[in-house]
């Protein structure tokens, strides 16, 4: 067992890396103990990111080819949401990663990485833009998430590589993309209820759906990311749904991301305090 110190949330925290599933006991004389395999967030080496415009679309029709669109998500006990804030007058974002307990949803890590965008938004190219300050949050974390909602496009992208799908690859995970708006294809109407969704389609080619997630709201379009399947980051979509829009994993990320995210790890306080 080797123990690890770190702050969080302005607490000194000690993080127990361990070979071994997850522990619960409990007795009269043990207070419950939560133990999660650790592992080490490894970010693969695809490409640098001063590339010209016409560079990166080949890059994303390369990447595209490595996507895997088979579920690889068994018995998930960590989910986390990735968002990026809107860049101040200066420039400056902030990338945010919150991991979740799931299916209950409590969370468990806020990692942030503040930076300035240095590429111009470009239609198509949102990934080359803002996965750099994404992937520096992602390699601050503690605990590694069995599957990533992303605030954006997977496959549902003219390229078939979005931001959800481009981090995917980099962090070898599984991930959905959940994008508030169409960035190409069409859908027929989607039913009023929660859980309703429809087929996006893009030249007859199924590259998401739109997914009504609470009654009353516009839907969300669901993609696959990396290593999932449609009808897999479909289920997962909605189990990750807590009475809004979108999915708490997103919707946490962003109150992180813009700096209005308050909560503490509830594993931590309890194991720590």
């Amino acid at each position: 067992m080797i123990i690890t110190r770190r702050f969080i949330f302005g607490k000194l925290a000690l993080l127990a890396r361990i070979r071994a599933p997850y522990i619960s006991t409990t007795s009269k004389f043990v207070i419950k103990v939560e133990c999660f395999i650790i592992q080490d967030m490894r970010v693969q080496a695809l490409h640098g990111w001063e590339v010209s415009t016409a560079r990166a679309k080949e890059i994303q029709l390369s990447l595209a080819r490595r996507v895997v669109i088979e579920s690889e998500v068994i018995n998930p006990r960590l989910v986390a949401g990735i968002d990026i804030s809107a860049p101040d007058a200066q420039g400056i974002a902030r990338g945010a990663v919150v991991i979740l307990r799931y299916p209950e949803l409590s969370i468990v890590e806020v990692e942030l990485a503040q930076g300035k965008l240095t590429l111009p938004y470009i239609p198509g190219l949102l990934s080359f833009r803002e996965t750099p300050l994404i992937l520096a949050a992602c390699e601050k974390l503690i605990n590694v998430p069995d599957f990533i909602l992303i605030d954006g496009q997977g496959i549902a992208h003219p390229r078939r590589l979005g931001l959800a799908s481009h981090v995917g690859l980099f962090l070898d995970l599984p991930t959905i993309g959940c994008a508030k708006s169409i960035l190409c294809g069409q859908h027929q109407p989607v039913g009023e209820d929660a859980g309703s969704h429809t087929e996006l389609l893009d030249n007859e080619e199924l590259i998401g759906a739109a997914l009504r997630t609470k009654a009353g709201v516009r839907p969300i379009y669901v993609s696959v990311g990396h290593r999932i399947d449609l009808a897999s980051a479909l289920q997962l979509v909605m189990k990750c749904c807590h009475g809004y829009r979108l999915p708490e994993p997103t919707r946490l990320a962003h109150l992180a991301a813009g700096g209005m995210l308050t909560s503490e790890p509830s594993w931590q306080g309890k194991l720590f305090d």
